[in-house]
């Protein structure tokens, strides 16, 4: 069982330094790399930097769980905290239960604080603009590597019923929404399976690789991100109109130079949202691995992301055109002090001429 939460803390952060501060203080620091995928055909654009927290336990209504936890740090100010419970000797039904009982059990903040508050210390002085804002997602993989007795991954759906796993709850669902719960399912060998939901997955990997687990973070990564900056622009734009008014209010010289103060805010703003959602919208680079690249876009979508980016990108749009309204106004406010200026001096002349005749 791995259980996923992600927040977003910085406007970005310096991973190398990232790397130097934790390998002083933590037990293991890495940066990520797929197993599976060559180089060539899936890779991190910036890799995060992996932290190991150590062991962690877990109180759940089935007793106490030991297991550990590591922190994946990404450059656009995401980091991931990850807490795995290692799952042996259940039947089906045990390891139903065993993962509703951890995500019951973490779906409070008790578990996580910790966690979040000792990478913050850590990677304090690695942070750009360090945001104290609650944006969260969480995901719940259930992962399992070998079966008993083998089956291939037919034969496993054949035999049991993933949808409680897969809904979280016990309760029969219609038909309908198992057919919506099992439309995301992927096998690359007979022996493996991946089925995605919107919070959730069942991974079924013999080879005992991550690639999968790491991709489906790396969307939910995207997506925090993009919500991020959504909220932010939601809380941007009535702002924006109420200094765009309050400047109009008051069009003297001193408002003009307002008005230019006003857009190159504006602009900056525009330029910083649009230089992250870049590097968010490159956090993976998919070429040749079909099976990767076919999870990775499924999960987009499931997830929303490009909803979400296009959300942003037409806030940003708005923002833009009001910069450049905003720009023209004060070029023709210049432009009309420069004329008004031009016939004072032309009126001054004559005065003066008339005056001397």
């Amino acid at each position: 069982m791995t259980v996923l939460r992600l927040y977003d803390i910085a406007y970005a952060i310096d991973l190398a330094r990232v790397e130097a501060l934790g390998a002083a203080q933590a037990p293991a620091v890495a940066r990520l790399r797929l197993t599976r995928a060559e180089p060539k055909a899936m890779d991190f654009g910036v890799p995060p930097v992996e932290i190991g927290l150590g062991p962690v336990e877990l109180a759940t209504d089935a007793g106490t769980l030991a297991g550990s936890a590591r922190a994946r740090v990404y450059d656009f100010g995401v980091v991931s905290v990850l807490l795995r419970f290692p799952v042996e000797g259940l039947s089906w039904d045990a390891l139903v239960e065993r993962a509703l009982a951890v995500e019951r059990a973490s779906s409070t903040s008790h578990a996580w604080d910790p966690l979040l508050a000792r990478l913050r210390a850590l990677a304090g002085p690695a942070l750009d603009r360090p945001s104290e804002q609650r944006i969260e997602e969480d995901y719940l993989l259930t992962v399992v590597e070998r079966l008993a007795p083998a089956v291939t991954a037919e034969e496993l759906l054949a035999r049991v019923d993933i949808v409680p796993l897969l809904a979280g709850e016990r309760l029969p669902l219609s038909e309908g929404a198992r057919h919506e719960l099992l439309r995301n399912r992927f096998s690359y060998y007979p022996s493996d399976l991946a089925v995605l939901t919107w919070d959730r997955a069942f991974l079924l990997e013999p080879a005992g690789d991550r690639d999968v687990a790491d991709v489906l973070e790396v969307a939910n990564a995207q997506l925090l991100e993009l919500r991020y900056y959504d909220e932010l622009l939601d809380a941007e734009l009535p702002r924006m109109y109420d200094r765009v008014e309050a400047t109009r209010r008051g069009f003297s010289s001193l408002a003009r130079r307002r008005f230019a103060d006003l857009a190159r805010s504006l602009y900056t703003l525009v330029a910083e949202v649009t230089e992250t959602t870049e590097r968010v919208d490159n956090a993976l680079k998919v070429t040749e691995d079909v099976y990767l690249a076919r999870i990775y876009g499924a999960a987009l979508e499931l997830f929303r992301v490009p909803t979400w980016g296009a959300a942003v990108q037409r806030k940003l749009a708005i923002i833009r055109d009001t910069y450049t309204a905003l720009y023209d106004e004060a070029a023709t406010a210049r432009a009309e002090i420069l004329e008004a200026t031009i016939l004072l001096l032309i009126v001054i002349e004559l005065v003066v001429a008339l005056l001397q005749r």
